[in-house]
């Protein structure tokens, strides 16, 4: 790892990455406690994408999610006790508990929207970038999704109208190799989704997903040109989930020493590991910062853990019809 990165920004991404991380394994364990309505699709083992890139964007941007999207959430700004209170289904969550772990929005801090829809916040993401333009101000919008989302017709048709009509969009493609349990050379012939950005005249770049610095990198230059009016980006980040699809799939259908190899890939592990090679931090400093995460977390929990659940008769209150 290289990096002009001041040293501030770099404890700031590495405690992000360390909040989702925890927060993450905490809602896994709450699952199991029956505390956690519905399923939940857990962001373990990517938290370098989500930070990379909303370190790279202004407070005042914004990023579509999909159903894998409690990391980018934090990353973008959320407040811990609401995003957990939201997944445990209580009252004082973003979305009064309503919307659960796959529906957390919040447009105070630009964050658009999680869609359990796959490919649905491309659309989504296009329309911010179109008003952003139409207002004449410099913000952007980032999009998140899988690689399976790719396939999908909002993918092409988003990525196209965002070409031609030069909006400030940056595509971000999780790739983590699969779309639940099917692996991407069982679908594509190709290797990376990037090399997609040519057929529509943009950049497309393939990045070390679990390198938060590259994905810094590759984002800021991509927000840069979206600002300047240069239009879209492509972004491809590989990355590997350390769990299943969701909550209850075992992962069963990927080789033992696939998994292994990405293990020793772990973002946090590598960030961690540049930050103590280049004098950064100290051992000491990074379980100050680890522990400072935990504490957070907990407070979290406990704050979702006493807050009221909706009432029955709020069913049908703050929806269209």
């Amino acid at each position: 790892m290289t990096t002009s990165l001041t040293k501030e920004k770099l404890i700031e991404m590495f405690g992000k990455m360390i909040e989702i991380r925890f927060f993450e394994e905490k809602v896994f364990e709450l699952y199991a406690q029956n505390l956690v309505p519905g399923t939940i699709h857990l962001y373990l083992g990517e938290e370098a994408v989500a930070v990379g890139v909303c370190t790279a964007l202004n407070k005042d941007d914004y990023i579509t999610s999909t159903h894998r999207g409690h990391g980018h959430c934090i990353a973008k700004g959320a407040d811990l006790n609401r995003t957990m209170a939201e997944i445990l289904g209580k009252k004082t969550g973003y979305c009064k508990g309503k919307g659960g772990s796959m529906h957390i929005a919040d447009f105070n801090i630009g964050m658009m929207g999680a869609t359990a829809v796959v490919g649905a916040g491309l659309p989504i993401a296009v329309g911010a970038a179109l008003s952003a333009k139409l207002r004449n101000t410099s913000q952007i919008v980032a999009c998140f999704f899988g690689e399976g989302a790719s396939n999908q017709g909002t993918f092409h048709e988003s990525i196209n109208m965002a070409a031609t009509w030069c909006l400030p969009v940056i595509f971000v493609c999780e790739n983590n190799l699969y779309a639940m349990g099917t692996r991407q050379s069982r679908v594509m012939a190709i290797e990376n989704i990037s090399d997609r950005a040519a057929a529509y005249g943009i950049p497309g770049v393939t990045v070390d997903g679990n390198d938060v610095i590259a994905v810094y990198k590759a984002s800021q230059k991509a927000a840069g040109q979206a600002r300047k009016g240069e239009g879209p980006t492509l972004i491809e980040c590989k990355t590997y989930r350390l769990k299943g699809h969701s909550r209850v799939d075992p992962a069963k259908y990927r080789p033992k020493q696939e998994v292994e190899e990405w293990l020793k890939k772990d973002p946090i592990k590598r960030l961690k590991q540049h930050l103590i090679e280049t004098k950064t931090l100290t051992e000491q400093e990074i379980q100050q910062i680890e522990k400072q995460a935990q504490t957070k977390i907990e407070e979290a929990v406990k704050f979702a853990m006493e807050s009221p659940t909706p009432n029955p008769e709020e069913a049908l209150e703050d929806i269209y019809a």
